[in-house]
C-alpha cells in the first residue's frame, strides 16, 4: 500500500487496554472488547481463506445484528470495502446493484437471493464468513487511513441514489468531531437505532469504538421505547418518525440517557417543543452521506431557540454559505468521490462540495437550513420553497408534521399541496386563514390531506416522489379545496 498515515484498529486497541469492557450488546449475548477483537480476527481469517482480491468490494444485504457488526469490522481490518445495501431493495435489484458496482461477493440471508442462479456473483450467507468466537487476538497491522473503507448509497430522496466512496479517515474524523461535541465514555452504550446501510448507522460503530463505548444492537421486533429500557442505552440516533413514536410511548426517559441525536432532515416544531419541554437531551443536526454523517450539531443543554437551528460546524469540517445562499462543505470527512462501477467522480467544485441545500449562518455561527434547491418551484412567476411552507404549517396548533409538494396547474404552472400529520387525528379547521397571517397567499397550499404512513414508515426521509404522485391523483379532476387569487398576489409582490 502507498505510504501515508496509519491507524491501529480501535477495537484491538481497547482489547489490549481494557479487555473486559463491554463492546457489543445484543439480547442474546454480550461481547467484551477482547471477545469482539477475537471474533473479528477469526472472521478476518475466513475472509482471507475466501481469496478475495485486495481491496474487494463486498456487498452486504443484511438486517442489523451482531454478525453484521463483526463482518464490517473484519472487512475494514482486512482492507476491503464494505458496501451495505438497503434491505428495502427487491432481491433482483440488490443483485444488479452489487454487480454494477463491481462487488466480489454478496453476503445476505435473503432466501430469494441465495436461491438465484450463481451467475457472475454468487450470494453467500453470513455464516460462510462470520465467526462469533475466536482464539487468541492477533495483532492487526495498522492500516493506512486513506484506504477505501465503505461504499454507501444516498437515500435517493432527490433522485437516483448515489454511491459514495469513503476512506477510513473520513469515518475517523467524523467520529472524532462527533465525540468532541457529545462526549462518550467507557460504560456508555449507543443504541444502533439506524440501519447500517445508512452512514448514520455506520457512524455509531466508529464513534463508539474510538471512545471505548459499547454498541447496543436492539431486537428487531421490539419498540424503540422498550429497546431503550432493555439495552441500557445512554445515547441514540433518531429521525423524526422515531422521535414521534418515543414521545407518544413515554413521558420520561431512563435517567441514564444523556443524548438523543436527531437527523434525517429538519425536525417538526411540535416534536422539538414536546421533547424539550420534557427535559429530553435533544441534539439537532445537519449532515450528509458525502460528509460521513454529521456536519453541524447543537451542543448539550441547548435551549429551544438553538434546537430550532442545526447547530454549529463540528471539528474536522468546514462550511460556508455562498452568495446565492447555497451550503458548501469541505474537510477531512468529505468523501473520496461518487462511484459508478469502477469509475470515481470528484463531486467538489473548487475544493468545496455543493450540498444542494440552502441556508444561512446567524451571528452565533449556527446553521439555519432553509431547504433543497431542487425542491424550489415557480408558481405564477413566484418562487415557493416547500420547507418554508412546511415550517409555517408545523407552527399551527394541531399539526405535528407537514410535507408540501408541487402539482401541475393549468393557470399558474404548479401549485403547492400539503400532507400533514395531526395530533387530533383530523385536519385542523381554518388552517388556510391562520396561514394567511404568516405567508403570502400564493404560498398557501391549495389542499391539505392526511400524511400516509407509507410515505414515512421505516424511512430515514419522507418519500416526496410518492406524495407528489398521490397529490396529482387526488387533485386531478376535482375542484381546488381553496381558491387563491395567486395572480393578483404575484402582481402585488412582484
Amino acid at each position: 500500500m502507498p505510504a501515508g498515515p496509519r491507524a491501529p484498529c480501535p477495537i484491538h486497541r481497547h482489547a489490549q487496554a481494557r479487555p473486559d469492557a463491554l463492546a457489543l450488546w445484543s439480547p442474546e449475548r454480550r461481547w467484551t472488547y477482547a471477545e469482539l477483537d477475537a471474533a473479528i480476527a477469526a472472521t478476518g481469517s475466513t475472509l482471507r481463506d475466501a481469496d478475495l482480491p485486495d481491496g474487494s468490494r463486498v456487498a452486504l444485504r443484511l438486517h442489523r445484528d451482531p454478525d453484521f457488526v463483526i463482518l464490517l469490522w473484519a472487512l475494514w481490518r482486512m482492507g476491503h470495502v464494505a458496501m451495505p445495501l438497503s434491505t428495502r431493495l427487491p432481491a433482483a435489484e440488490a443483485r444488479r446493484t452489487a454487480q454494477r458496482m463491481g462487488a466480489s461477493c454478496l453476503v445476505t440471508r435473503d432466501a430469494a437471493l441465495l436461491g438465484m442462479e450463481p451467475g457472475a456473483l454468487k450470494p453467500e450467507p453470513p455464516d460462510r464468513f462470520v465467526e462469533r468466537e475466536g482464539r487468541g487476538t492477533p495483532n492487526p497491522t495498522p492500516q493506512p487511513t486513506h484506504r477505501r473503507a465503505t461504499l454507501v448509497f444516498t437515500s435517493g430522496s432527490t433522485g437516483t441514489p448515489k454511491a459514495v466512496l469513503h476512506s477510513w479517515a473520513n469515518h475517523l474524523y467524523s467520529a472524532k468531531g462527533s465525540n468532541a461535541n457529545l462526549p462518550l465514555h467507557s460504560g456508555d452504550r449507543w443504541l444502533l437505532s439506524l440501519p447500517l446501510y445508512h452512514v448514520g448507522g455506520l457512524a455509531i460503530l466508529v464513534r463508539c469504538a474510538l471512545a471505548g463505548a459499547a454498541v447496543a444492537v436492539p431486537d428487531q421486533d421490539a419498540s424503540l421505547s422498550a429497546t431503550l429500557d432493555a439495552t441500557g442505552a445512554t445515547h441514540a440516533s433518531l429521525v423524526a418518525t422515531q422521535l414521534r413514536r418515543l414521545l407518544e410511548a413515554r413521558e420520561a426517559l431512563p435517567r441514564r440517557v444523556r443524548g438523543l441525536l436527531l437527523g434525517g432532515g429538519p425536525l417538526p416544531e411540535g416534536l422539538l417543543r414536546r421533547g424539550h419541554g420534557r427535559g429530553w437531551p435533544l441534539h439537532t443536526s445537519y449532515g450528509s452521506t458525502e460528509m460521513a454523517s454529521q456536519i453541524t450539531t447543537t451542543s448539550p443543554g441547548a435551549p429551544l431557540s438553538t434546537l430550532r437551528t442545526a447547530g454549529r460546524c463540528l471539528p474536522h469540517r468546514r462550511l460556508r454559505i455562498d452568495a446565492d445562499g447555497h451550503i458548501l462543505v469541505a474537510g477531512p470527512t468529505l468523501c473520496l468521490g461518487i462511484a459508478e462501477g469502477n469509475e470515481l467522480h470528484d463531486p467538489r467544485t473548487n475544493g468545496w462540495l455543493p450540498t444542494g441545500d440552502l441556508g444561512r449562518l446567524d451571528a452565533q455561527g449556527r446553521l439555519h437550513v432553509q431547504g433543497r434547491t431542487d425542491r424550489q418551484f415557480i408558481s405564477g412567476g413566484e418562487n415557493i420553497q416547500p420547507e418554508e411552507v412546511e415550517a409555517a404549517l408545523e407552527r399551527l396548533d394541531g399539526i405535528e408534521r407537514a410535507v408540501v409538494v408541487p402539482v401541475p396547474d393549468p393557470e399558474y404552472g404548479r401549485r403547492p399541496v400539503a400532507f400533514v400529520q395531526s395530533s387530533a387525528g383530523g385536519l385542523p379547521e381554518d388552517w388556510q386563514g391562520r396561514l394567511e397571517t404568516v405567508l403570502p397567499r400564493f404560498k398557501i397550499p391549495d389542499a391539505m390531506y392526511e400524511l400516509p404512513n407509507a410515505a414515512v414508515q421505516g424511512r430515514m426521509k419522507v418519500d416526496r416522489e410518492e406524495l407528489t404522485r398521490r397529490a396529482q391523483k387526488l387533485q386531478h379532476g376535482s375542484a381546488r379545496t381553496i381558491e387563491h387569487s395567486a395572480g393578483a398576489e404575484n402582481d402585488r409582490t412582484g
